[in-house]
């Protein structure tokens, strides 16, 4: 049967484990990733299903199921793989998308790096996802492409099945058009978008980013626009904007152009952080730390994440302010972004030496200032961290959102403790009562980790109030009917008939 909806993603929808020499397929439990979130449209639609990628030695392998039907608490829904080799996998993903496009996407031009970018590959494999949602898809259905190293199948799936109403959500940045312009591929790039129905962002200055780099390019009018709405238009971020356009024009076919916020499910994390065990946990942090303040950052390992710079500022905290030396913590928790490129090995060795010689310089027999993270926290563990946290310290150098901001938030129950924020995270944009600072700014950094550190107990509460106010007015679902409404017409219709 054809689907209604189909959902095309680099990632599947659940996660394989081997039990007694058989796979299964369990749900994929991450109560914040976006793939739950994804699923959850299922429910809206008649029929659904999901295309994703899964590494396979030999392609051509007559064992290999191209298709499986999965079950779960979505509903039964379809899922095609296709089966990419380790050498394609390497090229479209780790070298193109993430040496490439990467660094591009967050305004890092000085790591991009052309030489290797094999484009026949990354075609090739986008015209198979293509393929396969032209498959999949009903007459007039909704194919919904997620992420930037899927920008080719719109084009592609344009030219397969002109009926079809085709939605791109970008989940990175996207960058001025003189940024975004290195890319040598940027015609064809921007062609395909341009086949969408809808392109959504994460926050209105990457819709004025992606606009000016189409219009550089094509002659496309902007046919709409509108104002930001004021819970968008923080006068303190660096990237605000107060209006951008909303609907485009090229070649006689209508984009709708939208800004969307990812958000966290705060009810679940609320919950989460109420469960007793939690309590215990952050009781337990709380007694080993003392009378010490933590601060905690999370992030991957990234140079994206300026885990380099936060570690450098509080050397800087430490060296001006002798009296907080044994009476504050940083625990840094840095994930390994991806395991096979060395771009991410070098960054990890930096922030292990940097974090080595700090302890070295400051720390005693019973007090090292830093905790150095190098793996996953359970994210049952993490909430009780965030509930024991004096301050959350997340300041990357360019971020299209960042959850755990949000995460941070909707963990505090308790109403207290500080959110330091990065002005150029996407999240900036709506949580305008975080203590906002520019990491690009020795002063900026070192005065907002002290300000946070002396702050009232009155003004934290007041800031943390608006801050969960808005992690819940803009969760998670929020984001997944924006993004439904934007479809507009028959198909926005047909999911709000099933959805009731």
């Amino acid at each position: 049967m054809s689907s209604n909806l189909v959902i095309v993603y680099h990632r599947q929808p659940y996660t394989e484990v081997e039990v007694d020499g058989k796979i299964e397929y369990h749900e994929n439990k991450s109560p914040n990733g976006i793939v739950p979130t994804l699923k959850s449209f299922f429910g809206r639609f008649d029929k659904g299903s999901w295309v994703a990628w899964k590494e396979a030695e030999d392609p051509n392998n007559p064992d290999f199921e191209r298709r499986i039907e999965i079950e779960d608490d979505f509903g039964t829904y379809g899922v095609t793989r296709l089966p990419l080799t380790r050498e394609q996998v390497k090229s479209f993903y780790e070298v193109s998308s993430k040496e490439a496009f990467w660094p591009i996407l967050h305004g890092f031009k000085e790591r991009y790096n052309y030489d290797p970018v094999d484009w026949p590959t990354f075609r090739e494999v986008n015209w198979a996802f293509a393929e396969a949602a032209a498959a999949e898809a009903a007459d007039g259905a909704v194919v919904w492409v997620h992420d930037y190293n899927l920008w080719l199948v719109p084009g592609y799936l344009r030219q397969l099945r002109p009926d079809v109403k085709i939605s791109f959500f970008h989940h990175t940045p996207f960058p001025s058009a003189d940024m975004f312009n290195v890319l040598p591929w940027r015609k064809e790039i921007l062609e395909s978008l341009l086949a969408c129905d809808v392109v959504g962002f994460h926050i209105p200055r990457y819709v004025a980013n992606f606009v000016s780099a189409a219009r550089s390019m094509f002659e496309v009018d902007v046919t709409r626009r509108q104002k930001v709405e004021d819970d968008f238009a923080s006068e303190f971020s660096a990237l605000t904007e107060v209006s951008v356009p909303s609907e485009l024009e090229f070649r006689g076919h209508k984009i709708g152009v939208q800004a969307s916020p990812v958000g966290v499910d705060a009810d679940y994390i609320e919950e989460v952080s109420q469960r007793p065990e939690t309590d215990r946990m952050a009781a337990e942090i709380r007694a080993e730390l003392g009378e010490r303040r933590l601060l905690l950052s999370v992030g991957r390992t990234d140079y994206t994440k300026g885990g380099i710079d936060q570690l450098e500022s509080f050397e800087r905290i430490l060296e001006a302010n002798p009296d907080m030396l044994g009476k504050v913590k940083l625990m840094h928790v840095s994930v390994p972004a991806n395991q096979n490129m060395t771009v991410y090995e070098n960054i990890q060795a930096d922030l292990e030496q940097m974090a080595g010689r700090i302890n070295g310089r400051f720390g005693t027999l019973d007090w090292q200032p830093i905790a150095l993270i190098s793996r996953a926290i359970p994210f049952t563990d993490l909430v009780a961290y965030y509930r024991a946290a004096n301050v959350a310290w997340i300041t990357p150098l360019a971020d299209g959102m960042n959850l755990v901001a949000k995460e941070f938030a909707a963990a505090r129950v308790d109403g207290d403790g500080v959110l330091v924020l990065s002005e150029f995270a996407g999240a900036a944009v709506e949580m305008r009562s975080a203590l906002l600072t520019n990491p690009f700014s020795a002063r900026s950094m070192d005065s907002a980790i002290e300000q946070a550190l002396a702050m009232e107990e009155v003004e934290r509460k007041d800031r943390m109030k608006a801050l969960r106010e808005t992690v819940h007015k803009y969760d998670i679902r929020f984001w997944a009917d924006h993004q439904m409404q934007a479809l507009g017409g028959d198909a926005a219709k047909a999911a709000r008939a099933n959805a009731a």
